[in-house]
């Protein structure tokens, strides 16, 4: 972790020689992604709860909370906040059908991810499992150096999120329809094509677009091929968010991506570093502003707790 806390000195320390012009267009290109996916999401909400009012502000704010949150907690933990929030949105939901609309909201993302995670292994760029756990600032050390007990750690939570949905089935009637219900966008493929994949399309085009003014701000070359890179290594640091935002994989990654193409580490962790930088800032400016709309407060643990109790209170 030396390596990227002398990133973050040197990014601020050269923080005038940023293309201020370039990394503003990168940042309002990045705010523009998140405002498809709310489109995309609500559309995949509202098939779900077809004849109920699904407020776009409400999917909005939920989004954006989410977003701010996942990027200063690790694994995922503003998904649950989106959750929360979204169900005051909707009248009558249940967590039930909202949890797996997140799930069908990352299907088109996972086969372009997929693609190009796959493209990049064929340009043999990514560092071997063996050598993964020997990159000074990837966060994946303990499971990959202890890949039987992370095995039988996964395993076990695995299990238990099974039994969990289980022993809900048995308790509640109805619990399995309403399951199905937050998949049913997918039996409407023109509604799923046009609403949902078309949108989360031109949000990987506009990361594209961010990506690559990103690269522009911080003086290393912007060309598609580099893009492209960095984008595959944004897509892998996500299977395993250990650390919020993918922090210190990203940076091992991309400083490994890179070599050989004679771009200083310096400069590729001081880019890696400013885009991070910039896309929290704006992420976690835009979910707490939210958080604070939509509950009157910045303490969000606080406000969801009784609409968490109250969850278990009545089962799924």
């Amino acid at each position: 972790m030396h390596e990227l806390f002398h990133a973050i000195s040197v990014f601020f320390h050269d923080l005038t020689d940023v293309g201020w012009t370039a990394l503003a267009i990168a940042i309002v290109l990045h705010v523009l992604r998140l405002l498809t996916r709310v489109v995309a999401w609500r559309t995949i909400l509202a098939a779900a709860y077809p004849g109920t009012r699904v407020p776009f502000a409400g999917v909005l704010g939920s989004y954006f909370a989410g977003v701010g949150v996942n990027s200063i907690l690790p694994a995922r933990s503003g998904d649950a906040l989106k959750l929360v929030l979204v169900k005051r949105q909707i009248a009558g939901s249940s967590y039930a059908t909202l949890a797996p609309t997140l799930l069908v909201e990352t299907l088109f993302d996972t086969f372009v991810a997929g693609a190009i995670v796959a493209w990049a292994l064929a340009q043999a760029v990514f560092p071997s499992l063996h050598a993964l756990p020997k990159l000074p600032t990837i966060d994946w050390h303990w499971p990959l150096q202890h890949p039987q007990t992370a095995a039988v750690i996964g395993l076990v939570w695995a299990t238990v999120i099974v039994l969990l949905i289980v022993i809900g089935a048995r308790r509640v009637r109805g619990f399995w329809q309403r399951v199905r219900q937050g998949f049913a966008i997918l039996s409407e493929p023109k509604r799923f094509l046009t609403g949902v994949m078309t949108w989360q399309a031109a949000s990987w085009v506009l990361r594209a677009g961010s990506v690559y003014f990103f690269l522009q701000a911080f003086h290393v070359p912007a060309t598609v091929r580099n893009t492209m890179f960095v984008l595959a290594v944004q897509s892998l640091a996500t299977l395993l968010p250990f650390s919020p935002g993918g922090i210190g994989t990203q940076q091992g990654l991309i400083v490994y991506v890179f070599r050989g193409t004679g771009i200083p580490k310096t400069a590729l962790l001081s880019f890696s570093v400013g885009m991070q930088i910039a896309t929290t800032v704006v992420n976690v400016t835009l979910g707490f502003t939210a958080i604070a709309v939509m509950l009157r407060t910045v303490r969000w643990r606080q406000a969801i707790l009784p609409d968490k109790e109250n969850a278990y209170a009545r089962g799924p």
